[in-house]
């Protein structure tokens, strides 16, 4: 067996060797069908009745179910057991870079272009690409090679329904940037660690408080005599002085109220920029509370913010309920997006409109049921302890599910049958457990004649940009939009 060259400049020329090959048609083992579109919109939260709604969707554009088109590549894939085929290009180069340790993956960009959407009983073929392999670049996860392949999909009867263009980084991992950083630095930033905040003193006045955050429930005291609401708890009723004092749970909806955005000093337990809101809820009293899930350039006094909950602080006395069990607290994100039930008109669509802001919890939970619904067992995705090993602070969410919840959003604010012509995301902070997405958009441009439209969206976490994305939508009213079909 030929010795394969060391990772210098002549590795780059074996793995370009095969730039253009294109393999065999790769195709799906099963047809598309409403069983996986249904799994698809669970994880993605997406409840666009095109997709789920038969006897609506016979009255749409589409004139049936369709498939959301950010799944278009997911239906060829091979599934948890099977391999890809010998031939395919990418796949020979991820071999030879494999056996010089370049053994971390990322998707980096994956953009796709809609011919048409796909219909249950839709079987999907594809033709794979190597288009490009970049000189070996150092980034912040380590040494590696961007790959580059485009995709052209079709049906079995060769009916052409859209294209991609995905890109890769195969790494070797690299001691975690934030680990270096503690090493060299002897005074690094306060850790945002909520545990590290001071645990709560409960006392029998407001006890019933701590026990509803432990049950997630927002309880507000409520005056038994004249039925006023306080918060904080106090042992008496500052309306009518009455002492016979019970409470009430909260929808957990409000309006920002006011703000502040502390900066100094930096203290353990919380992470920076603070944002500290002054919540007016549905039932009339205000309350303090961290705001998450939004840039603060996007915070405005009036905004519809929701409960969100932290379990800061875990038990140190199994079965306590005082202040030395598990701690809960109260924040506030931004109120999920109304998904529109109308669609948007071009000729009634503002040339700069913006987004609602959109502030997304992101779980362990979301995280694999969107690689698993995607179709994509890439162990970084639902493996802790094998993620760690490559260099992640953590599983991460997976490019497809960026892609479903970027189209969600735009498509939840331009309404059900506003036509996704084009999806392109380029990602960059990874999207871990426990650090929530604040997405923001806006109109980039609009023609009134075609009625086709740019939305610019981006998703944001502590870390910085996860992702930067490009909607391209045909809306009702322009020339391109199509008749109805089916």
């Amino acid at each position: 067996m030929t010795a394969l060259p060391r990772p210098t400049d002549d590795l780059l020329e074996v793995l370009r060797a095969h730039l253009g090959a294109s393999g065999e048609a790769s195709i799906a083992r099963h047809p598309v069908s409403e069983p996986a579109i249904a799994d698809w919109c669970d994880a993605i939260g997406d409840s666009n009745p095109c997709y789920t709604d038969p006897d609506y969707a016979r009255t749409t554009v589409h004139g049936g179910l369709v498939a959301p088109p950010a799944a278009l590549d997911i239906w060829d894939r091979p599934g948890l057991s099977a391999r890809p085929p010998a031939d395919d290009p990418r796949g020979r180069a991820l071999e030879v870079l494999t056996e010089h340790g370049f053994t971390g993956v990322v998707a980096v960009n994956s953009e796709l272009e809609i011919n048409r959407y796909l219909r249950p009983g839709d079987r999907l073929q594809n033709v794979q690409i190597l288009e490009d392999i970049s000189p070996r670049k150092h980034t912040g996860l380590g040494p590696g090679y961007f790959i580059t392949t485009r995709h052209r999909y079709a049906t079995v009867t060769g009916e052409h329904v859209g294209d991609l263009l995905f890109r890769i980084l195969r790494y070797q991992p690299s001691p975690r940037p934030q680990d270096a950083a503690v090493a060299s630095d002897p005074s690094p930033d306060p850790s945002p660690d909520p545990s590290l905040r001071p645990r709560p003193a409960i006392s029998r006045d407001h006890q019933f408080l701590w026990d509803g955050y432990r049950r997630r429930e927002l309880r507000i005291q409520s005056c038994r005599a004249c039925g006023r609401l306080s918060f904080p708890p106090s042992p008496s009723c500052a309306g009518c002085g009455g002492f016979s004092m019970g409470w009430i749970v909260s929808a957990g909806r409000g309006r920002l109220y006011s703000y502040a955005v502390p900066h100094h000093p930096q203290v353990a337990g919380f992470r920076y920029p603070l944002l500290v809101g002054l919540i007016e809820l549905d039932e009339g009293t205000r309350l303090v509370a961290n705001i998450t899930g939004c840039p603060k350039d996007r915070l405005r006094i009036g905004m519809e913010l929701e409960v969100d909950w932290l379990d800061s602080h875990p038990a140190l006395v199994e079965g306590a309920t005082d202040s030395q069990g598990p701690i809960t607290l109260p924040q506030f994100r931004p109120a999920t997006p109304s998904r529109r039930q109308d669609t948007t008109a071009v000729a009634d669509l503002a040339e700069d409109a913006e987004l609602p802001v959109w502030g997304l919890p992101v779980t362990a939970t979301r995280i694999v049921a969107g690689a698993v619904a995607t179709r994509d067992f890439t162990e970084v995705h639902h493996d802790r302890a094998l993620a760690r090993a490559r260099g992640s602070l953590d599983i991460f969410m997976n490019i497809n599910t960026t892609l479903g919840l970027v189209e969600r959003y735009a498509t939840d604010w331009a309404g059900p049958q506003a036509l996704v012509t084009a999806l392109r995301v380029r990602l960059g902070a990874p999207a871990y457990p426990g650090d929530p997405l604040a997405f923001t958009g806006s109109v980039k441009s609009v023609d009134r004649v075609s009625g086709r439209v740019t939305v610019a969206v981006r998703a944001a976490n502590q870390f910085g940009d996860h992702a930067g994305a490009t909607v391209e939508l045909l809306l009702p009213g322009g020339a391109d939009y199509p008749e109805r079909r089916g």
